[in-house]
């Protein structure tokens, strides 16, 4: 299964300051990654890091080129909540990339040890 994950580095999640945010969003994406052996597609060669922080820098590599993937990870629908309701055609276009919208909280139970 290929796949690309997204996180949200401007967000402050369940009271958490926006680091901790960024770490919960991390640790709890990468136990998912592996955990369902989900290979990490990097798009652009330039890019520093496996994920995307940048919804509109998402859209335009997937564009550009044309590929469709099993699987777009996220860790909550918040995240991703400013982009939706900005860009809601932008969104629907980034959707038909990838067979499965994957939202972590939604699958697992997050355990305290993550946080910290």
């Amino acid at each position: 299964m290929k796949g690309i994950y997204f996180i949200n580095d401007r967000i402050s999640l369940n009271g958490l300051s926006k680091e901790e945010s960024f770490t919960l969003q991390e640790q709890t994406i990468s136990t998912f990654i592996k955990n369902h052996t989900i290979e990490v597609v990097k798009l652009n060669p330039y890019q520093l890091y496996d994920y995307y922080t940048i919804p509109h820098a998402l859209l335009h590599d997937l564009k550009k080129h044309r590929v469709y993937l099993d699987c777009f990870i996220h860790y909550s629908p918040k995240v991703m909540e400013d982009f939706i309701h900005s860009y809601p055609a932008r969104w629907f276009i980034l959707k038909s990339f990838f067979n499965e919208i994957v939202t972590i909280d939604k699958q697992i139970d997050l355990p305290v040890k993550f946080i910290v």
